[in-house]
């Protein structure tokens, strides 16, 4: 199964609005993991231009990534040559194979939110992981506070982004993401809000041990 998105044609290799504040808190998780030296065997998936990738390979990881996206993968492969690229779906049969062997860590940066079945996300990153490797993913933050903030300035109708080809389809709490990753075997959740001040937060970086 492969399922694309016409709002998702990448056009260059510039970073996203949301890779200001998620990729501080990526490199300090992967740092963490990295036990202050050691380099990672990385899998990004969704990787879209590969502008993720390529920083974390320029910190000696190695890393190999993929997208869904033509597009985004030939500007990836143009101008990221130090990273292995494909064009490939969580959602495909035999992932685990063009992977080829277990990885440290499998990162999915705002991926879950797009996807019609999430929970194949946390299958398939679970079968990709060496043991004890660990899942970084993120996906916009929806808690008590966030919601009621939405709710009293009447902005539903403009969060939900309905006439966004290719949005958001999916809104989890850290509760719901828990749930769904410990669902496919993962443990010891952490937890990190970034974007925006504390409970407002714009999304959530959140770190699963397999």
């Amino acid at each position: 199964m492969n399922i694309t998105h016409p709002g998702y044609q990448w056009k260059d290799s510039m970073p996203g609005c949301s890779h200001a504040y998620l990729l501080p808190g990526v490199i300090n998780q992967i740092q963490l993991l990295s036990n202050a030296g050691n380099h990672l065997k990385i899998v990004d998936v969704g990787c879209g231009n590969g502008y993720v990738s390529s920083a974390l390979a320029e910190l000696g990881h190695s890393v190999m990534a993929f997208d869904c996206s033509p597009e985004g993968i030939a500007i990836a492969q143009k101008c990221h040559p130090a990273v292995r690229f494909m064009v490939a779906s969580i959602y495909d049969e035999k992932l685990r194979d063009a992977v080829n062997e277990p990885v440290d860590v499998c990162l999915a940066l705002e991926v879950v939110e797009h996807l019609f079945f999430p929970k194949r996300l946390f299958e398939k990153s679970y079968l990709l992981l060496k043991e004890g490797g660990h899942l970084i993913i993120s996906t916009p933050y929806h808690g008590y506070m966030k919601n009621l903030a939405i709710s009293l300035a009447n902005g539903w109708d403009r969060h939900f982004t309905v006439d966004w080809d290719g949005g958001h389809i999916k809104f989890f709490s850290r509760k719901t993401l828990v749930e769904m990753a410990c669902d496919a075997g993962y443990k010891k959740p952490r937890f990190n809000g970034v974007g925006r001040i504390p409970l407002l937060w714009k999304s959530m970086i959140m770190v699963f041990e397999k």
